[in-house]
């Protein structure tokens, strides 16, 4: 991150909120030090509602399921 900023575009997705950050890196410092540059210039996206993902699995499963059924 720190040779980037400034530099050029970065995408991060996550399923966790931003303030996990601290928690998951397991230094809140450094956390709160990268997340300060990182979201300098930032646009955040927070998407709502279910996941495609997890919808497309659940359809794959289901389809595997009723063929086990029928075979």
């Amino acid at each position: 991150m720190t040779r980037r900023y400034e530099l050029g575009a970065t995408i991060v997705s996550s399923n966790r909120p931003i303030e996990d950050c601290g928690q998951l890196l397991g230094d809140t410092a450094a956390a709160s030090a990268m997340l300060d540059r990182f979201l300098h210039h930032a646009d955040v996206v927070q998407l709502q509602g279910k996941s495609y993902r997890l919808h497309d699995r659940q359809h794959r499963r289901s389809e595997q399921d009723w063929a086990q059924q029928a075979g």
